[in-house]
């Protein structure tokens, strides 16, 4: 048959596309940005006739009415990285946390740990051969799409059509509900003082040649503002954003030293603006694949010179990194850190670099801790850590004892706390060699 019939014959409204989940049944949505909320608003609107229906998906960038307290005998979230509009179901025990790494994501589907009933995507309309893009959410949409028992599709005009391993032909999709609803957009962060001096910083590391993971934030933008001056910087990341447009326009990103995908910025996932998805649509040098490709330490580690770039909300003495909880609040995700992390470790010239502010609360709490928070998660561990930065400088643990790296933190901590932390980690450990000092007329040495 030939596939414009296929195509027809599978249309149908959002509501008539939704009437086939079933209570107790597993959904996934599209990651982030990619979600398709015409469907999940279909969904929603069905709550009174469900129970216990599972959902499962990673940042939520919609509405999140689903995690709702009025909707709590209808669905369960189970979220494997928390967000802003599920974090309080996940507390409130209306959902609950997966940990997971983000290369492993896909694992979960493809290996039955959470096999998919249905599967809500959001594609680019179909190429005259058939095929429609998972656009900017490829990461684990597509890996559990290949695995769902049925795919429910929203059409877009306004998804872009990304290049790479990003496809699915309409033969394969069950349902097709077109919409021109507007892509999320996610507007570029505001770049304080803080984040532009951990940006310098983390900009002295970047060398001509260099392949560049960013994250989303204020710290990754401020890197990119002082990069202008580099050369034929490569793009292997789980996303970029706007800034990369900038330097590639400029010449600098041109990926011309990468040793795989010579010539092509890869990612995963994307979030942005309109101007971001405007120039990934049908942009040939830009590749995106599933997260399990993308993020996996050993293709990493076959990329020279890769700098990973990541964030943390606390870092203990010994170089222990907390980016996902607060104390015992699951507050985000394991997500891509780890695996970034490792695979700049496997990369011939590769810099891992996690980056923070010094304080917190307004400056009323340092990040550069003692130990770490009651109940905390341990994210990235002490002997995968190798670069720290702080808006006082940079640390560089790989390779250093207790003693050096205790005494390169507290170097990067706020002045302010810089005596603090020395008296809460002797008091602790009982050992001013380890925290330090073991004076305070040492450490003014």
């Amino acid at each position: 048959m030939e596939w414009h019939e296929e195509y027809r014959r599978r249309l149908c409204s959002a509501e008539d596309a939704m009437s086939v989940v079933r209570s107790g049944d597993r959904v996934v949505f599209a990651h982030a940005s990619g979600e398709p909320l015409e469907l999940v608003d279909a969904l929603v609107a069905r709550a009174p006739e469900l129970r216990g229906v599972e959902i499962v998906h990673m940042v939520a960038m919609g509405k999140g009415e689903y995690a709702r307290p009025e909707y709590a005998e209808s669905f369960y979230h189970n979220s494997v990285f928390v967000g802003g509009s599920t974090r309080d179901a996940v507390h409130a025990g209306r959902g609950d946390y997966t940990p997971t790494f983000f290369s492993e994501i896909p694992d979960l589907f493809l290996k039955g740990y959470l096999p998919p009933d249905i599967v809500l995507v959001h594609l680019s309309p179909p190429d005259r051969h058939g095929f429609c893009s998972f656009g900017i959410s490829v990461d684990y949409t597509k890996p559990a799409a290949s695995v769902a028992r049925t795919i429910i599709a929203q059409v877009n005009p306004n998804m872009p059509r990304t290049h790479g391993d990003s496809f699915i032909h309409v033969s394969k999709l069950d349902h097709i509900v077109e919409s021109e609803q507007p892509i999320i957009e996610l507007q570029p962060p505001k770049i304080g003082p803080v984040e532009e001096a951990i940006g310098k910083h983390i900009a002295g590391l970047v060398n001509d040649g260099s392949c560049l993971q960013l994250g989303i934030g204020g710290i990754p933008d401020a890197v990119l503002k002082f990069l202008h001056h580099k050369n034929d910087l490569g793009i292997h990341t789980e996303m970029f954003s706007e800034g990369v447009v900038d330097l590639y326009h400029e010449g600098v990103v041109t990926n011309a030293r990468k040793n795989l995908h010579r010539d092509k910025m890869v990612a995963t996932f994307l979030m942005g603006t309109r101007r971001l998805y405007d120039f990934v649509d049908d942009n040939p040098m830009v590749n995106m694949f599933p997260v399990n490709y993308t993020n996996d330490p050993f293709v990493i580690g076959q990329i020279d010179n890769v700098v990973s770039i990541n964030s943390a909300l606390q870092v203990d003495l010994m170089g222990q990194v907390v980016a996902d909880t607060m104390g015992p609040m699951q507050f985000t995700g394991i997500g891509g850190q780890v695996d970034f992390v490792r695979g700049a470790a496997r990369s011939a010239g590769g810099k891992a670099i996690i980056a923070l502010p010094a304080t917190a609360k307004k400056g009323t709490v340092s990040r550069i801790v003692a130990r770490i928070g009651d109940g905390a998660a341990v994210t990235t561990m002490r002997a995968d850590v190798d670069y720290v930065v702080t808006e006082y400088g940079v640390a560089h643990l790989r390779g250093k004892s207790l003693h050096q790296r205790a005494r390169a933190l507290i170097d990067i901590a706020h002045p302010d706390f810089r005596d603090q932390i020395v008296e809460e980690c002797t008091a602790l450990r009982g050992d001013g060699w380890f925290c330090g000092t073991r004076s305070k007329a040492l450490w003014s040495e």
